[in-house]
């Protein structure tokens, strides 16, 4: 059974993510559905963010504008602090985390480079030179 589609395809934040996320070297061949969102990722290699999430357990939220990404080990603790962040359900586990973009104060710039050091985890070593 196919998952139903999460997102609004002429969503303007959905745009404003897949052009930073397909400004990334060979990111652009891999954007594709996967359980109803937008994920993005290198050919060949596994993805390096997703448009779109939900949090588990009793407090169940939808994030139906957020970006979410795999942040380094070291950086996660501060990230946790800070209150704009959440624990993505399925991904958080293996160290995601998501970010909502559809706030007034949304800073685009730390967005992009959440993207560009979440694509550096599954970029091969010849694209990071």
């Amino acid at each position: 059974m196919a998952h139903p589609i999460m997102f609004d395809a002429d969503d303007p934040l959905l745009e404003r993510v897949r052009g930073l996320a397909l400004a990334l070297p060979e990111a652009e061949a891999e954007e594709r559905i996967s359980h109803g969102r937008p994920w993005f990722s290198i050919p060949g290699r596994t993805a390096f963010a997703v448009y779109g999430s939900g949090t588990r357990g009793p407090d169940k939220v939808m994030h139906p504008h957020a970006v979410v990404v795999h942040v380094d080990d070291d950086e996660r603790p501060a990230r946790l602090q800070d209150p704009r962040f959440f624990v993505p359900a399925y991904l958080g586990p293996r160290g995601w985390l998501g970010l909502d973009v559809d706030g007034p104060d949304t800073d685009w710039a730390e967005i992009a480079e959440l993207l560009d050091a979440s694509w550096r985890r599954s970029a091969p070593a010849r694209l990071l030179r």
